[in-house]
């Protein structure tokens, strides 16, 4: 395990399997850990929560997987993809924030980063009974003839939906975070207002000290490139080669060609919102950052394929050198 700070503050760094940011406890500090949503999700707070608080948080991320989940087969997700003829889908109030940042950002990516990736992922082996093996490219190629498109196969009023065939939705880009923002309110609700949620790589800081972050190579795992200091923020990480299943198979893929992307390897944003960081570690992988910067503030570091880093929006930390080669 690595340290990454010498002073009081909480510290977030080091290797965790499977994650491309990774977090050790301070002394003193109480732990929530649970599985939930396909992930490992730890809650440090200064206190342990109560219990009441505890179930809220769960009864929370257990309503958000029976609406978005795709692997599961009673989701609101998994209906509408069944559906034959399409239908009328209302999801919860609380989704527009999340339907609006899509709108934002398919228009901002030119349609590489679509809600509508879902049956792609499905085809390339990435389904609900975990495959994890492409189906043959004429398969593929019938559904690029017919490659559907948020702006255009989804009619969108706030949380309705309504569409005309079977369309399957996965919001990996976004929803993770989005679900860390959720639970990060329960938190404050509850009158807690110092605490750490992190859910696997999609982490949101509440408190005013800030802390530090370790940036955990993409290959290397036990090895970080850099720090970054998080006050009151999120941070979220994204990696090609996390979810990866074969040779340049792997879940980040450009929505208008159904492939993966490779170009870049990994991707840290901190932003306000967890939704946003999520969202745009992704988005970073499709389109340059700085089209993303008149719509939202954030700070980011990247890793093309290269093994060179670059950073974008006075992002606050430190990117340890490469090693000589």
């Amino acid at each position: 395990m690595q340290e990454c700070t010498a002073d009081n503050s909480p510290t977030l760094c080091g290797p965790r399997a499977g994650n491309t940011t990774a977090a050790v406890s301070d002394a003193g500090k109480s732990l929530f850990a649970f599985d939930a949503i396909g992930t490992r999700w730890e809650i440090e707070t200064p206190a342990p929560l109560p219990a009441e608080v505890r179930e809220r948080i769960l009864d929370r991320v257990d309503r958000f997987d029976a609406v978005y989940s795709r692997f599961r087969p009673d989701s609101l997700v998994s209906q509408i993809a069944a559906a034959p003829g399409g239908g009328r889908f209302v999801f919860p109030d609380d989704a527009i924030d999340l339907f609006d940042l899509y709108d934002q950002l398919a228009h901002l990516t030119g349609g590489a980063m679509d809600p509508l990736v879902g049956r792609d992922l499905e085809l390339l082996g990435y389904d609900p009974a975990y495959s994890l093996t492409p189906v043959p490219h004429t398969d593929r190629a019938a559904h690029a003839d017919a490659r559907p498109a948020w702006h255009r196969d989804v009619e969108r009023h706030g949380a309705m939906l309504r569409t005309r065939r079977p369309l399957v939705i996965d919001v990996g880009a976004a929803g993770k975070g989005y679900l860390v923002d959720l639970v990060s309110a329960l938190l404050q609700d509850a009158g807690v207002t110092r605490f750490v949620v992190d859910a696997s790589g999609d982490l949101r800081h509440g408190g005013e000290h800030p802390i530090r972050i370790g940036l955990e190579h993409p290959t290397e795992p036990g090895r970080v490139i850099g720090v970054a200091n998080v006050a009151d923020a999120a941070l979220c990480a994204s990696a090609i080669t996390r979810r990866a299943w074969g040779p340049r198979l792997h879940h980040v893929l450009d929505a208008r060609t159904g492939a993966p992307v490779h170009d870049t390897v990994a991707t840290w944003v901190v932003a306000e919102r967890t939704d946003v960081a999520d969202a745009l570690a992704t988005a970073l992988f499709l389109t340059p950052a700085h089209r993303l910067a008149d719509s939202f503030s954030f700070a980011c570091v990247r890793m093309l394929a290269d093994g060179r880093t670059d950073t974008f929006g006075g992002f606050d930390g430190t990117l340890f050198a490469a090693d000589p080669t």
